[in-house]
């Protein structure tokens, strides 16, 4: 266990203790300040003062930024693939010519 980290991380007002490794203090630091950062969005924004309201509404951006990502990084792959396969018969037929 000495191995862990013990740090405190501040979201909406409450502190959660948690108890990691040193490799993973700087992302949970980024995503707590990101999370801050968009529930101030929302409560400006939208006049939200119900702080599980704010954090449901962060918890679905940041979720449809994940299945986005999937999505373009699927259709991605699908279009390399299908640029692969056209240079791979391309480049048969010339071997083959």
């Amino acid at each position: 266990m000495s191995d862990k980290l013990k740090i405190k991380l501040s979201i909406a007002n409450r502190v959660y203790p948690l108890t990691i490794l040193p490799s993973q203090e700087e992302g949970l630091r980024k995503a707590a300040k990101n999370i801050e950062a968009m529930i101030n969005q929302f409560e400006q924004s939208y006049s939200v003062r119900d702080k599980q309201d704010v954090l449901a509404m962060c918890a679905l951006q940041f979720a449809s930024q994940v299945e986005q990502k999937s999505i373009d990084t699927e259709n991605v792959s699908e279009h390399v693939e299908e640029k692969l396969t056209a240079l791979n018969n391309m480049l048969q037929l010339h071997l083959n010519s």
